[in-house]
């Protein structure tokens, strides 16, 4: 037993032993399926706490923390993962809305915290609670009561995971730019840099104002003919070999490359004068901004994929395996002093995490997340060209694992971190690649074994079954998207396609494999 395990199994008895902590995990547990961990590994599933002794008898068998779902259930021990949606909805009372800020850095967590907490008081959100993740965040809650009953022609309890997610981005989206201005004045990129092991690139540039995502960067070639001296502009490709016929028709000279210019352009929004072209800093510079922070995206985050059925989250004052320290409930006003010696085991001071809601107060929040979702999407399927959606919705035959692309390939050599991430590239990859469902089972199967330490055989089955039972399929993130590639070590250098899905399809094309649809 190494000596981090033999400290904190020490220090499991005493401080569960405390009646005020079994009070507050007690009072939590209500309608909610909880999960004792011990130490590395999970317990069994469902399971509830009812009295204190149920806490003492789990840490005698060597619980050392307690996890719950942000779920509330009628009867907590007829949850199955056999069970179908409407049956799940059926059992499912509502919902706590859960953000999870997650950072490598508890000052910026500290900084993402407040931004939300001010974000759901301006949308008339003022019952709230907050509390210390154990580690290097904060996990925010606002009660169910909050919420109207119905909405929208929907039962708001039916609505789980897709409203408490879009609630989420909605937030990170609202908090984005703050956050970045915020986080830059408390730290110079050097600082950050070093922290982080992120260049200045990556963790500043140039926003466009339009859709507050980060542009990117071009060529922009001036060119003139050698002959007539005729100057033109134009925009780099990876094909252009900087030579061109004069563009006067009465001169036989060649344009060459004179200088080369950096512009940005934005790969989401078009330019108003000529829709084929993206809006673009040399056509319309008002419509860009040089961010002089940090992306908040890159230093602290929200935890958005994970946001599903049964998904857990370390319940309050619940102890962390690796910092051995209490998830406490803080207050607002605490936030900027809060320091992790406030959460040693033996001097927390017990408050009340969960807090009744007035009536309907989060309707107002819900109303404008999902308006803000609903336009995301319409974005999004606008801005995608006609050839991207015509080879998602092909029904493909014939792409083998050899032509999948590199990053997907060390993910599927298996993972110490970022299990539960690969897991969701892996199983939009290889749904929307339409690989039989019995395929991509045994093929997560394999993977999860060369795993280490691998998912719960529990989690790994019901993220499964979530998926393939959705009629729409989710693409895979992005390369671009560093929570997912990055973030997790697969991506050694810059793709040439946006999506693994596309690179599949190319790869497929190259090698010849037959494919219909």
């Amino acid at each position: 037993m190494e000596k981090k395990e033999e400290r904190i199994r020490a220090l499991t008895s005493l401080y569960y032993s405390n009646p005020k902590v079994q009070e507050a995990i007690i009072k939590f547990s209500k309608d909610r399926e909880i999960v004792p961990r011990y130490f590395e590994g999970f317990g069994k599933r469902p399971d509830t706490l009812n009295y204190p002794s149920d806490i003492i008898e789990l840490v005698k068998k060597g619980a050392t923390s307690f996890h719950s779902s942000q779920e509330l259930w009628k009867n907590v021990m007829e949850l199955s993962l056999d069970l179908k949606k409407e049956e799940f909805d059926n059992l499912r009372k509502g919902w706590d809305l859960l953000i999870d800020v997650d950072s490598q850095f508890l000052d910026y967590s500290k900084i993402a915290a407040k931004l939300i907490i001010s974000a759901l008081e301006q949308h008339g959100v003022k019952n709230y609670g907050l509390k210390f993740s154990g580690s290097k965040g904060f996990h925010i809650i606002v009660s169910s009561k909050s919420f109207p009953e119905f909405f929208d022609g929907y039962e708001t309890k039916n609505m789980f995971p897709e409203w408490p997610r879009a609630i989420s981005e909605f937030l990170m989206n609202w908090i984005k730019k703050d956050y970045n201005k915020i986080a830059g004045e408390i730290s110079t990129l050097e600082s950050i840099e070093k922290r982080t092991k992120l260049n200045k690139e990556e963790l500043s540039g140039v926003v466009c104002l339009n859709c507050n995502k980060k542009a990117l960067i071009g060529s922009l070639l001036k060119l003139k003919c050698s002959v007539c001296s005729l100057t033109a502009e134009r925009r780099a490709t990876k094909s252009y070999n900087k030579k061109l016929r004069c563009l006067n028709n009465n001169c036989s000279g060649l344009m060459e490359s004179e200088k080369t210019q950096e512009y940005y352009f934005c790969d989401e929004c078009k330019n108003p004068e000529n829709k084929n072209l993206p809006l673009s800093s040399d056509k319309n510079p008002e419509s860009f901004e040089k961010v002089t922070g940090v992306s908040a995206e890159k230093i602290a985050s929200l935890d958005l994929v994970l946001v599903a059925s049964r998904h857990l989250f370390r319940m309050p004052y619940s102890l962390h395996e690796k910092t051995s320290l209490s998830s406490v409930v803080i207050s607002k006003s605490d936030l900027d002093s809060f320091s992790p010696l406030d959460a040693q085991p033996l001097k927390v001071k017990i408050r009340d995490y969960l807090k009744d809601g007035e009536l309907e107060e989060a309707k107002y929040l819900l109303a404008s997340a999902l308006t803000w979702k609903r336009n995301e999407e319409k974005f999004t399927e606008r801005k995608t060209s006609d050839v991207e959606r015509k080879d998602f919705d092909f029904k493909l035959i014939g792409i083998e694992e050899r032509d999948f692309p590199e990053p997907i390939k060390k993910i599927l050599l298996g993972m110490e971190d970022g299990k539960k991430r690969a897991l969701f590239v892996l199983i939009t990859f290889l749904r929307c690649l339409n690989f039989p469902e019995d395929y991509i089972r045994n093929k997560l199967i394999d993977w999860n074994k060369k795993n280490k330490p691998p998912l719960r055989d529990a989690y790994l089955k019901g993220q499964i079954d979530w998926h393939v039972k959705q009629k729409r399929k989710i693409l895979p993130p992005n390369y671009e998207n560093d929570s997912f590639y990055k973030d997790l070590g697969v991506l050694d250098k810059k793709p040439l396609d946006k999506n693994p899905l596309v690179e599949a399809i190319k790869n497929a094309r190259k090698s010849k494999n037959i494919f219909k649809y």
